[in-house]
């Protein structure tokens, strides 16, 4: 059984007492940047950083690093695009030993074009669809009806509300099309509701509010066959998660990472959103971007299962990173800062700020389940 649907079916079975909690590494970065999201090449060249000059990684080097979080084994769902379905799921049958699920992106409005020189994002969001399902289950136009599926039959697909009438409409209208499709076909998704990517015209502290009614009303009118699996939001801080998490136990929500910024970010992020309700994180760029992914996706986990606190956790990844001469983005003490993460998908890089108070200085304990012992452990794995 994929860890995913047993997960699931322990979350709806036992709402407040599950302690699953699913984690996805998001891999479908191509269907909105290009050639940039992969990522840069590091070490970089400081004198081509200072020219504004990146040397990115190729798709077969993304791919590599995709089939090195496959063979780690700690996430639940690796969400692609349909092209590296293909690849990955179809040609190299790589998750049919494992228990990670495949996904794809289904659908990619056009607040997620976030190619060099365009002003797409500055739009209010509108609806398109590269992928077809069954291009994504099958790699077809036309899958067999009794074929097996050799590639994912489970999608992401995205929505944008942006106060704007005709756009909303027309995005609402998209969903219905792409669920009646997805049931006919036998296809599973999960719902990614990104917060405004425009002015929307309404004050700071109402936007919480117009999100979560959105996402609600919307869901009222589909029975279950054509629900999604859990929602994917930005997190918007306890009280929003709260009450959405409140509103209806069974409607499992998760959080999206959003821009990559400090570890802290993350692991926080993580921790603080499990806090108050949430089952499911999907991280992308804060993966992506970190020097050691296959490490930082480590504690991640470690985190969500209690074993070890944001602060230690910024601390222990350090520790791994020095141990195995890796240069860290920043020094611990930057990286232990709060940054302003930017809550649409094409939002702009935002200044780090301190956060409110300072992080929680944890001393090591002692112990086989001590953060010492843990961190002996993962810089031997990571170094071999």
């Amino acid at each position: 059984m994929k860890s995913l649907d047993a997960k699931i079916a322990d979350i709806r079975k036992n709402p407040s007492g599950s302690k699953a909690f699913i984690i996805a590494d998001a891999k479908d970065a191509d269907m909105a940047f290009g050639i940039t999201a992969p990522g840069q090449k590091r070490p970089m060249n400081p004198e081509r950083v200072l020219k504004s000059e990146f040397h990115w990684k190729t798709l077969e080097e993304y791919r590599e690093q995709i089939r090195g979080v496959i063979r780690q084994g700690l996430v639940d769902i690796m969400l692609l695009s349909a092209s590296n379905v293909e690849q990955l799921a179809m040609k190299e049958r790589l998750f049919e030993n494992s228990h990670i699920t495949p996904a794809a992106r289904a659908n990619d409005a056009t607040d997620i074009w976030v190619v060099r020189g365009a002003e797409y994002i500055r739009e209010p969001s509108r609806p398109f669809r590269s992928a077809t399902l069954d291009h994504i289950k099958c790699g077809e136009v036309d899958c067999a009806p009794d074929a097996a599926v050799i590639g994912a039959d489970l999608g992401l697909y995205s929505v944008t509300f942006t106060n704007n009438f005709e756009r909303d409409y027309e995005t609402l209208s998209a969903f219905k099309e792409f669920r009646e499709e997805a049931e006919r076909k036998n296809f599973r998704y999960f719902l990614e509701v990104f917060d405004p990517n425009v002015n929307t015209g309404l004050p700071p502290e109402k936007l919480d509010g117009f999100i979560n009614d959105h996402i609600i009303r919307s869901l009222a009118g589909v029975t279950e066959k054509g629900r999604p699996l859990f929602l994917k939001i930005a997190w918007r801080g306890p009280k929003a998660m709260e009450e959405l998490v409140a509103y209806d136990p069974q409607l499992i929500v998760g959080i999206l990472g959003g821009s990559a910024g400090t570890t802290y970010d993350a692991f926080k992020l993580i921790a603080d959103a499990q806090k108050h309700g949430a089952r499911v994180a999907l991280f992308g760029r804060k993966i992506n971007n970190a020097e050691n992914p296959l490490a930082f996706i480590e504690f991640l986990r470690r985190i969500v299962e209690g074993a070890i606190t944001p602060e230690e956790a910024v601390k222990a990844y350090h520790g791994v990173l020095q141990s195995l001469g890796i240069t860290a983005h920043r020094s611990l003490a930057d990286d232990m800062q709060l940054s302003a993460n930017a809550t649409s998908y094409g939002g702009a890089k935002k200044t780090i700020v301190k956060p409110d108070g300072k992080p929680v200085a944890c001393e090591a304990k002692t112990g086989e389940g001590s953060v010492t012992a843990q961190l002996a452990r993962i810089r031997k794995r990571f170094g071999e």
